[in-house]
């Protein structure tokens, strides 16, 4: 019984109040929850929304997903554009080691390709009872339940959502909600985040292009495709990088620039164009682009590993007037496709540096035409005033040393007139290799080797030819002798310090030798003889001789080599000497 005095209620109409107090408390629980879970949308969704570049926004979105709805793993899987499996992965809730032990990422496969099929959300409470799951590989982690949302952009689905293991067990319908609505407002900003990056990307490509075609019409042409090359390999985050030149007449690539792993093995091989990728472009004349895909048959252009070439575009090397070549562009197996944008820029550079690398060769074509006009002009002066002056000089000695009779100064006037003739033999040598350049005449190859030779000597070095060098001495054989002759004229002037050197080179008996005399200090016995093994071999292999003689005054070397022959090579040791006097 209530005191008297104090307020009190019957008991029916009190159990109707406190109904009601208990009601009120639980709406207003959710309206708190509710208010929580919208807070943290918001953040998630600020923090989608703050990033601009694609790779961030796609960490942002799993992220703020799986604290969104409590998930302890949450994944973003980006659908390829054949629309039939996954080429990116992003995780949250792995660490390294633990996804490294894993291995291979998946590939929307069983679960998570039931998305890529039916992009409607899917919620499970436990993921093995699902008929579509295909299993766990080794070292995975635990899951139990499931969510599933799809990540549209314009109507297009980009992507899944993937979350496991809610922290009460089991994902909620508001669950399913939250993320649908966190997945539609990630469509805008990756769409955003989208062409920002094609936006940087034909920047970044243009910036190149324009950079590379200036280096190729300021530099000579023979570096241009190494330039080529070097600078599309930073711009298009490639590894590896070649050039192929057509040849007209077969039908053949030849490999004139690389970079990357096999940058030593691919130069200056021949391929098939049916037998690698690159081979595309002759259909056509455009730009061709491939993912990842298992391989059957070797193409050395790409890169492999385990059974998987990496994506690879081949662009045109191509003006309005002629094709001439590709540009062959690859990555690694793990690295991502080239996206339109990198395929329509680097088509742009490759019909820049084309057109760019065509007005170099028109240069120096013109440079050349007029230093042939100034070698003929310089030729013409030599003959028609240098040496009918020293002509004349000699004549005169020659009638002074008649009038003196034999005797000491006679015989020295004698001395004077020899070097007068070879100055004039010598001089003729310049005359005809001006008038007649040839670039790839061994003559003047060994003139400019002279040239080079110059800047390191008191004075330049003679040289004298004999037979028909020019004729006789081409391609391979050719490469020889003007390394043989630097080589030479190189240890003669650095290391024995001479004041007087000639090079002679002649033709005769189906021979080609090569001499380098000079008055230096001659080869020490501990000095290094890498060189000149390196010469001896070269004679071996060319059924010809290499021998030095070297003394305190002076060395003398001479090469040989036969020009042509059908025999096997002998022994160094019946063809080679060196002699120390």
């Amino acid at each position: 019984m209530a005191e008297p005095g104090s307020l009190s209620f019957p008991d029916g109409p009190r159990s109707d109040l406190e109904e009601a107090i208990a009601s009120l408390l639980t709406q207003s629980e959710r309206v708190l929850r509710a208010q929580g879970r919208l807070r943290a949308l918001l953040r998630a969704t600020q923090a989608v929304v703050e990033q601009s570049d694609l790779g961030l926004v796609l960490r942002s979105i799993v992220e703020g997903a799986t604290e969104l709805v409590g998930a302890q793993y949450g994944a973003m899987g980006v659908i390829n554009p054949e629309r039939d499996a996954l080429e990116q992965f992003i995780y949250v809730g792995l660490g390294e080691q633990e996804a490294a032990a894993i291995g291979h990422l998946p590939e929307g496969r069983g679960l998570l390709g039931a998305l890529i099929t039916d992009p409607h959300p899917i919620r499970l409470a436990r993921i093995a009872d699902d008929p579509r799951t295909s299993g766990f590989p080794p070292h995975h982690p635990p899951m139990e339940s499931f969510l599933g949302v799809p990540v549209r952009v314009r109507g297009e689905v980009f992507g899944n959502l993937y979350l496991t293991n809610h922290r009460n067990g089991t994902f909620s319908d508001e669950d399913v909600q939250l993320v649908e609505a966190l997945a539609a407002t990630a469509g805008f900003a990756i769409e955003n985040a989208r062409l920002l990056t094609d936006a940087e990307t034909g920047a970044r490509w243009v910036t190149a292009a324009a950079e590379l075609s200036a280096a190729i019409t300021s530099n000579s042409t023979d570096t241009a495709l190494d330039l080529l090359v070097t600078r599309v390999r930073d711009v298009a985050h490639a590894d590896q990088l070649a050039v192929l030149l057509l040849n007209p007449h077969d039908g053949q690539f030849r490999v004139a620039a690389a970079t990357g792993r096999a940058e030593s093995t691919l130069r200056g091989t021949t391929l098939d164009p049916a037998a690698v990728f690159a081979g595309a472009v002759l259909e056509d004349a455009g730009p061709h682009s491939q993912p990842k895909k298992p391989y059957s048959a070797h193409d050395p252009l790409l890169i492999s590993r385990n059974g998987v070439s990496g994506p690879v575009m081949a662009v045109p090397l191509r003006t309005r007037a002629q094709f001439w070549g590709v540009l062959c562009i690859a990555r690694d197996p793990d690295a991502l496709r080239f996206s339109s944008a990198e395929i329509d820029g680097a088509a742009d550079l490759a019909s820049r540096a084309s057109i760019a690398l065509e007005l170099a060769r028109a240069g120096e074509e013109a440079r050349r035409a007029m230093l042939a006009d100034d070698r003929r002009r310089i030729a013409r002066d030599l003959h028609d005033h240098v040496i009918q002056q020293l002509f004349g000089a000699g004549l005169g000695l020659q009638a002074l040393a008649g009038r003196l009779g034999p005797g000491p100064d006679a015989d020295s006037l004698g001395e004077t007139i020899d070097q007068l003739d070879d100055a004039i033999a010598q001089i003729r040598t310049v005359i005809f290799a001006l008038s007649h350049r040839d670039e790839a005449s061994v003559r003047h190859r060994l003139l400019d080797v002279i040239s080079e030779t110059s800047g390191v000597t008191r004075r330049p070095p003679a040289i004298r030819f004999s037979g028909p060098v020019d004729l006789t001495v081409r391609d391979d054989l050719a490469t020889d002798v003007v390394a043989v002759a630097r080589e030479l004229l190189s240890n003669a002037a650095r290391h024995g310090h001479a004041d007087h050197i000639s090079l002679e080179v002649g033709v005769s008996d189906g021979a080609v030798s090569v001499e380098v005399q000079d008055d230096g200090v001659g080869i020490a016995p501990d000095s290094p003889r890498s060189g000149l093994n390196n010469l001896r071999d070269r004679a071996t292999n060319r059924h010809g001789s290499f021998i030095v003689e070297s003394t305190d005054g002076g060395t003398t070397a001479r090469w040989t080599a036969m020009v042509a022959s059908s025999d096997p090579p002998v022994s160094s040791s019946e063809t080679v000497s060196e002699e120390k006097a």
